[in-house]
């Protein structure tokens, strides 16, 4: 069967409206209760009657994670460039940066809570944390594998290294700037919630929290629902402001 454009184009929604359908099948074929594990339709329910609250709380977390990630982007821009440009760098940091991002982020979120108190800070810093390391990595592997040959022509023609590093490797970067973008994201509100969950008074991960403790499954799974959400909306935006500053890296998507 030949894929065309349109079926590619509504194939997300067609899985989703039949996982959906799956899920609720599921729940009322074998009476699974709502604290245990809701149905879609009961989600809804929650949907509706805490419109009000769930909206206040996805848009403190959604700021709360914009400025983190903000703040990943920058350093991680700035540190991946450093990393990317210099043999020594790459070799003295690059291995610090890794057992960083090893350590578990839950852990750190208790000691940023004795520095920063509850609130703001630490749901901040904790998207900061989880998100700048891909952003590095993808700048610095951009720069890094920068072709020696196209190097030595334009050493030939005159080029300075930083020249060659501006002109050249900066714009080589950039689908992999994206792509890491498009992941940091992700990992972004992960942190902003673990946060507000540990050491947060607002929010989604908050309001999660808050009703997980008292057994209402259909409000915490309507709050797991707004933080996908967000967070896809998130992705599909970078995607397509992928798709048309770095149209030369994507040729089979030119002219869509």
């Amino acid at each position: 069967m030949k894929i065309t454009r349109t079926m590619e184009r509504w194939s997300p929604l067609a899985l989703l409206l039949a996982v959906l359908l799956l899920w609720q099948v599921i729940v009322m074929a074998f009476s699974v209760p709502e604290f245990i594990f809701p149905s879609p339709t009961q989600i809804a329910v929650q949907f509706v009657e805490f419109s009000g609250p769930l909206l206040e709380a996805a848009w403190k977390t959604f700021w709360v994670t914009m400025v983190g990630f903000a703040l990943a982007i920058v350093v991680g821009v700035l540190l991946g460039f450093l990393i990317g440009s210099s043999r020594l760098a790459y070799t003295a940091i690059y291995p610090l940066m890794v057992a960083f991002n090893a350590v578990p982020k839950a852990a750190v979120v208790p000691i940023l809570v004795v520095w920063f108190g509850i609130g703001l800070g630490p749901g901040i810093l904790t998207a900061f944390l989880i998100s700048f390391f891909p952003i590095t990595v993808n700048i610095a592997t951009g720069l890094a594998t920068l072709e020696p040959e196209l190097e030595d022509v334009l050493r030939v023609l005159g080029a300075k290294r930083w020249d060659v590093l501006v002109k050249v490797g900066l714009p080589r970067s950039m689908p992999y700037f994206y792509g890491s973008l498009k992941i940091a994201i992700t990992l972004a509100f992960v942190g902003t919630v673990l946060a507000e969950m540990t050491a947060g008074d607002s929010g989604i991960g908050y309001l999660m929290q808050t009703a997980g403790s008292q057994q209402r499954m259909p409000l915490a799974f309507a709050g797991l629902v707004t933080i996908g959400a967000m967070a896809m909306a998130m992705y599909e935006l970078f995607s397509w402001v992928e798709k048309r500053t770095t149209g030369w890296a994507h040729r089979g998507t030119q002219g869509e």
